[in-house]
């Protein structure tokens, strides 16, 4: 993949729909995203030119826990396929940056980090379900 490629992949993704866009593959790792690093959470980076993985989270008063929000539509999961055990339970200890969950959209799977440490408090949406662009997904106590 030359310049000439990735610069036509650029304009069409950003006339598209995707949020983000990764591709891995034959020595060529690249990645694309419409997410606000400030708000959202994003896949970790295949390689060093790569955006650095950014938080999901509304900052709300110093007094209450910080909401980790979806950050595209698609279905959440808690564990990294149906046999293996959720990424974290709620009462668990999360460092920031570790994964809390994955959303699938449009069959690519993208990882949420936690964007701060803290005991996750609540689970807002379930298994399997459809989140919708900002909507809570959970709740972290921070430490």
């Amino acid at each position: 993949m030359n310049e000439t490629d990735i610069e036509r992949l650029l304009e069409k993704f950003d006339n598209s729909g995707l949020q983000e866009l990764k591709i891995d593959g034959n020595g060529v790792d690249v990645y694309f995203s419409k997410l606000d690093k400030q708000t959202v959470v994003n896949q970790a980076p295949a390689a060093s030119t790569e955006a650095e993985p950014v938080s999901a989270s509304a900052k709300p008063k110093a007094s209450e826990n910080t909401m980790v929000k979806a950050s595209m539509v698609g279905l959440v999961y808690f564990a990294p396929s149906p046999d293996k055990p959720p990424y974290k339970e709620v009462g668990d200890h999360v460092k920031k940056g570790e994964t809390i969950c994955a959303i699938e959209a449009m069959k690519l799977i993208n990882e949420i980090k936690s964007p701060v440490s803290g005991i996750i408090t609540k689970r807002i949406v379930s298994d399997g379900e459809m989140v919708e662009f900002d909507q809570p997904m959970f709740e972290i106590k921070e430490d």
